[in-house]
């Protein structure tokens, strides 16, 4: 259970035990100051008129049943709380006329004016409340006489004014309980919205990654389309061409058929070269940065360029998706040094972060101005740096690259850190 949930639980327990102290001590106090002014002659103290106090009693009780137990919606009537206690009030004269006992049942005129009188009312009802309580408070009315009427008074004053200052400290405290409980109900609320927003945050997480891997599924296809039709096509034309030149020149045939030969072998290497950036086998049996350092060794061979791969902090399995994407925007890269750069070193740094994975590729070539317009209308670089951007960006990431004429190229590509097994 959350701390916010508890403190709810633990104001809705206070609450329902004020409520029935609350509900049940006008009731308790009456019967009381009932049985005190019962057993007043044993006390040598004059003998009550049972039958008016007993009846005045009945009249208290039902008058507390109507508006204090029973009718709880009227309690939100002003106007008829206010002839509640002008009822009450009376009642209560009444009673302590008749003994000064009834006195335990004036105090709940206190708690009424503050329970069901609304701003400055409160203090007028506990102001008339006083001069009642007080009156029991000298051993009855009868006790209020020209000579000592003083008495009363002045304990009225004193009463009224202890009364009217815990009536204020009261109020001041429920005011407080209210906005605790306003605010308790704000931030229950509050925690609800953040619930569905997570939810709703983790659905379109894993919507993102259900799209990002269709979209590479697109990508891939159309960068072999590229690929082919590059290497693979353009190929079998030249082998096609050399051919056809032999069948036409007998006396040149040999030289034709070399070159033809020269062709396929060319463009076998090509086809295996794209088999293995199609399917990247080498993530099934190895980690990422044991499958980068196979691509950069094998790339190495075959170009003759030296490569470097430094790999930084807890080197983890990640999504499969993230994975890929690295491992693929390295294998772009790679290609695009042997292809352009006229590099003679190349240096790759795979970083593992808490929040990102990073993949850093940087040549010595003869770079190039990134923001160049291309034959195909990108300013954003040709095929190869366009499908790494796409690949990056589907999944939240980032793809930055630096070059400048004659300065090298150096390409950053930056990935959530989505642990293996995370979100599918």
């Amino acid at each position: 259970m959350s701390i916010e949930a508890e403190l709810r639980a633990e104001f809705d327990r206070w609450e329902r035990r004020e409520n029935t102290v609350l509900t049940v001590l006008p009731y308790c106090l009456l019967a009381v100051s009932v049985l005190f002014a019962m057993l007043q002659p044993i006390v040598g103290l004059p003998r009550v008129n049972y039958p008016v106090a007993l009846g005045l009693t009945a009249v208290a009780v039902l008058w507390l049943l109507l508006f204090h137990t029973f009718r709880p919606e009227w309690q939100r009537n002003n106007a008829l709380m206010g002839l509640y206690y002008t009822g009450f009030l009376l009642l209560a004269a009444g009673l302590v006329t008749l003994s000064p006992l009834f006195g335990f049942f004036t105090f709940v005129g206190y708690i009424h004016a503050f329970l069901y009188l609304k701003g400055r009312w409160r203090y007028v009802g506990v102001a008339a409340t006083a001069p009642i309580a007080a009156a029991s408070y000298i051993g009855g009315v009868s006790n209020i006489t020209a000579d000592s009427w003083w008495a009363w008074a002045g304990i009225s004053l004193i009463t009224m004014t202890l009364a009217g200052a815990f009536s204020y400290f009261g109020d001041m405290t429920d005011q407080r309980n209210h906005k605790q409980k306003q605010a308790l109900a704000e931030l229950h609320e509050a925690n609800l919205k953040l619930e569905a927003a997570l939810e709703e945050n983790a659905g379109l997480h894993a919507q993102l990654l259900v799209q990002a891997r269709e979209a590479g599924v697109l990508d891939e296809r159309q960068r072999m389309a590229r690929e082919i039709h590059d290497t693979l096509a353009q190929g079998l034309a030249g082998i096609l061409a050399q051919l056809q030149a032999a069948e036409q020149v007998p006396d040149a045939w040999r030289r034709h058929v070399t070159a033809a030969m020269n062709l396929a072998r060319e463009t076998l290497t090509e086809a295996r070269r794209t088999v293995h950036a199609v399917e990247p086998s080498v993530l099934a049996d190895a980690r990422l940065p044991d499958a980068i350092s196979d691509v950069t060794r094998r790339w190495s061979e075959t170009n003759n360029i030296d490569v470097v791969l430094t790999t930084t902090g807890d080197a983890r399995p990640m999504h499969a998706d993230v994975e890929v994407t690295l491992l693929r925007t390295a294998q772009e890269a790679l290609a695009n040094v042997a292809k352009h750069a006229r590099a003679s070193r190349v240096g790759l740094t795979l970083s593992y972060m808490e929040d990102l994975v990073t993949l850093d590729v940087r040549d010595d070539g003869i770079g190039f101005e990134p923001n160049a317009k291309r034959v195909n209308g990108s300013t954003t670089g040709g095929f190869g740096l366009a499908g790494m951007r796409q690949r990056v960006q589907r999944l939240a990431g980032r793809l930055a690259i630096e070059s400048e004429p004659g300065g090298g190229t150096a390409i950053s590509a930056s990935v959530p850190a989505i642990p293996a097994g995370g979100a599918e």
